[in-house]
C-alpha cells in the first residue's frame, strides 16, 4: 500500500484546502522542496503534487516550485503531478524535468481525445484523476458536477491505456471524515488497473481498512490534511503498511 503525501501548491507555498475551496486554505510551509524532503525521510515512496493555481487557471502556475521539488527528491522517489495540465508540450516538459507521472483530471473529462493522445505519446506516465460526489464526476476544481458515472468513465479511460485512477470523494476531502472505502472498492473491482484512494484519510484505522482491500486493486492513498494537522502520524502509518507495527 502506497501512502502518498500530498503537497498542494498555491502561490509557491504548501497549503491544504477544505473541500477544494481556494478561499479556505491553510499554509503549512513556504518551502515545498523542504516539505518534500521531510516526507521522503519519513518513508514516502511516492509524492503527490498539485498545482492548485494551475488547476483553476488551466495552465501551469507553480512550475518553479515543482522543479525545485524534483531537483530535491526526484531521483529518490516517484513524483506525480496534477493541476493545469492541458497539452502534450506541458507533459513532455514535466517528464523531461524528472516527473514520473502526470495526472489529467478535468481535461480528461472535457477532452477525452487529449487523454488518448497523452497515453499514446507518453505510455506508462499518465494517471487519470476522477473527482466525484455521489458517484457523479466533477470538474473545474470541483465547481461543476457532470452527469458522468465514475465507473463508466474510468472504464473508458482504462481502454485508452492510463496507468491508474486516482479517485477522490470530494464530499470528504480535507474534512478528516474517513475514506469512502466502499465506493473506492467498487471502482477498483470494475477495473484491471490500480485505483488510488483520495479524500478524507484521517487516522491509522483508515490505513488499516485500506490495507484490507489492497487485494481488490486499491494500490495506495493520498495523504493530505491528516498528516499536516497531526491527526495521522505518517511515519507510524508507513511502519504499519510495511508490517513493522500491527
Amino acid at each position: 500500500m502506497l501512502l502518498i503525501p500530498a503537497i498542494d501548491l498555491k502561490d509557491g507555498q504548501c497549503v491544504r484546502l477544505k473541500q477544494g475551496d481556494m478561499d479556505q486554505s491553510t499554509v503549512f510551509s513556504d518551502d515545498p522542496a523542504a516539505m518534500a524532503r521531510h516526507w521522503v525521510e519519513q518513508g514516502a515512496r511516492r509524492l503527490h503534487l498539485v498545482d492548485l493555481n494551475g488547476a483553476f487557471a488551466g495552465k501551469p502556475r507553480n512550475e518553479a516550485a515543482i522543479r525545485r521539488i524534483l531537483r530535491e527528491v526526484g531521483d529518490e522517489v516517484d513524483v506525480q503531478l496534477g493541476g493545469g495540465i492541458r497539452d502534450l508540450d506541458t507533459i513532455e516538459r514535466y517528464l523531461d524535468a524528472g516527473l514520473r507521472y502526470v495526472i489529467i483530471g478535468t481535461a480528461a473529462v472535457k477532452n477525452p481525445g487529449f487523454l488518448q493522445d497523452a497515453c499514446t505519446a507518453f505510455g506508462g506516465h499518465i494517471i487519470v484523476g476522477l473527482d466525484a460526489k455521489d458517484g457523479k464526476v466533477a470538474t473545474d476544481g470541483w465547481s461543476k458536477l457532470t452527469g458522468h458515472e465514475v465507473v463508466d468513465l474510468a472504464r473508458k479511460f482504462e481502454g485508452y491505456g492510463v496507468e491508474a485512477v486516482i479517485y477522490t470523494d470530494i464530499g470528504r476531502d480535507g474534512m478528516l471524515t474517513g475514506i469512502n472505502i466502499e465506493a473506492t472498492v467498487r471502482l477498483a473491482q470494475a477495473l484491471s488497473i490500480p485505483v488510488i484512494a483520495s479524500g478524507g484519510l484521517s487516522n491509522l484505522d483508515d490505513v488499516r481498512r485500506l490495507c484490507k482491500v489492497e487485494s481488490e486493486g486499491v494500490e495506495g492513498v493520498i495523504c493530505g490534511r491528516a498528516i499536516y494537522s497531526g491527526e495521522l502520524d505518517y511515519a507510524a502509518a508507513v511502519r504499519l503498511v510495511d508490517g513493522v507495527d500491527a
